[in-house]
């Protein structure tokens, strides 16, 4: 029975928690009462997501087949683990495990009457799931995945002075949580394995005018046809089809072709400085080269956390929220883009307008091109943060800065819908998308950030 986990959200909260909590007790004076320090998660820093964060963005940039669908999902399951194994010392929020629980997400328990060092709770989190969703990248990274356990586990050991009974209970506690959430990840039969056969010789695509096929140069088979039917954690499956996108048409005075010419035109024969900046800056496209366009709106999370010296549980929550938008935005991509199966500008182009044309960089993704994924996960991401830090924060996004292979110089942003936006429109200078693509992957994906937002976070 789940009789603690009930009690903790009921009116026994404060009697309760002060049992979970205690950490210490001291005499004020020889005739007061014993009096207690409550330990909350609000009362430890971010320190330890942020730099599993770092971790990840480090990993999933040379970690193949995980780009763009299955790296959003880990994160979305990471984050969930560690916001539900810390739940319990965190009374402004609530636990989601009910919004789940007929898919058979089952969080174990603390033990009654124990405290915990949650840092190290979420510390061991993500050690042990990180490496069960990157087992195929080489040694050296499943390294800094171990490295990064371990020196989180000597700090708060050593240089905190944790009780070693503390430790290992809250060590224990994670693995517990760790296994849990990973088994519910893994049994997603469209979610966790895609990775493992990312362009399915099984696949073929649909044959027509105006239809989607492999592109120039690569001709490379579709990546993640599937993916459309992975695991959602807030939206069904109407609200992963993105509307209609414009009809067909060859005419010179169609919406279509002047989209085309739109993305010709910007190309050709060159960007301007700042149209190159822009599409660089956002591209986010080349495996080992940055990591890919979903976590790159953790990257920009991460760089908020800093700046705003979060604490553990906002850290939390916002990882959570966001891996989880982030998640459910590429699903609804992927969904529409195989539903609708719309060729790339490349292909339109030498068709009809420039037989040699090519992109910025030379090569398109290998996924049809309606609605854009860069678009619909940047809407996600940013609705989410704005749910969280406010319409208008404003900063500069580092993600990038002191790259020298590409223009990588930080921008300044009056809000994260502005970066939403810019992000989107990056790929039409980029010459990888038509507006449409971008315009409404961006609407649909501030639609999935709300919906992530409205799940009972908060009491």
């Amino acid at each position: 029975m789940k009789t603690l986990r009930l009690l903790l959200r009921s009116r026994f909260l404060p009697v309760l928690s002060v049992l979970l909590f205690v950490t210490a007790c001291k005499k004020e004076d020889d005739d007061s009462d014993d009096r207690v320090t409550i330990v909350q998660v609000k009362d430890y820093n971010a320190d330890v997501i942020i730099a599993w964060n770092n971790t990840f963005l480090e990993i999933e940039r040379y970690a193949a087949g995980y780009r763009p669908g299955p790296a959003n999902s880990a994160l979305a399951y990471l984050g969930l683990a560690a916001y539900e194994a810390c739940i319990t010392a965190m009374p402004e929020y609530n636990s989601l495990e009910s919004v789940y629980k007929s898919q058979d997400l089952n969080i174990p328990n603390v033990e009654a009457g124990q405290s915990y060092h949650w840092p190290t709770v979420v510390n061991t989190i993500y050690g042990s799931m990180m490496k069960r969703f990157f087992p195929h990248v080489r040694d050296e990274l499943k390294f800094k995945i171990a490295e990064t356990q371990s020196r989180f586990e000597t700090q708060f050991l050593n240089q905190e002075g944790i009780e070693r009974a503390l430790f290992d209970r809250s060590k224990d506690y994670g693995k517990l949580v760790a296994d849990a959430v990973f088994a519910w990840a893994a049994s997603d039969p469209y979610g966790y394995t895609t990775y493992r056969n990312a362009r399915p010789a099984d696949y073929t695509p649909p044959a027509g005018v105006g239809k989607w096929q492999p592109t120039v140069p690569d001709l490379a088979r579709a990546i993640s046809p599937y993916w459309g039917k992975a695991r959602t954690f807030a939206i069904n499956e109407a609200e992963k089809l993105t509307v209609a996108p414009l009809p067909y048409s060859e005419d010179k005075n169609s919406p279509l072709y002047k989209q085309a010419l739109e993305v010709y035109n910007k190309n050709t024969p060159a960007l301007p400085y700042e149209e190159q900046w822009i599409a660089e800056y956002w591209s986010d496209d080349v495996l080992e080269l940055t990591f890919s366009p979903g976590p790159r709106w953790i990257a920009i999370a991460n760089q908020v956390l800093e700046n705003k010296k979060a604490t553990l549980d906002l850290a939390l929550y916002t990882e959570a929220s966001v891996g989880m938008a982030l998640n459910d935005a590429s699903v609804a991509g992927w969904h529409s883009k195989y539903f609708y199966n719309i060729e790339r500008p490349v292909s339109y182009i030498r068709r009809l307008i420039d037989p040699n044309w090519l992109p910025h960089l030379k090569s398109t993704p290998s996924f049809p091109a309606y609605p854009s994924g860069h678009s619909i996960m940047g809407g996600a991401g940013a609705e989410m943060l704005v749910q969280i830090f406010g319409e208008n924060y404003a900063m500069a996004d580092r993600c990038h800065e002191g790259r020298t292979d590409f223009i990588g110089r930080p921008r300044m942003f009056p809000s994260f819908r502005a970066m939403a936006d810019e992000n989107a429109y990056s790929r039409i200078p980029l010459g990888v998308h038509f507006r449409m693509d971008c315009d409404e992957g961006v609407k649909q994906g501030y639609q999935i950030g709300k919906k992530i937002a409205q799940l009972p976070w908060k009491k």
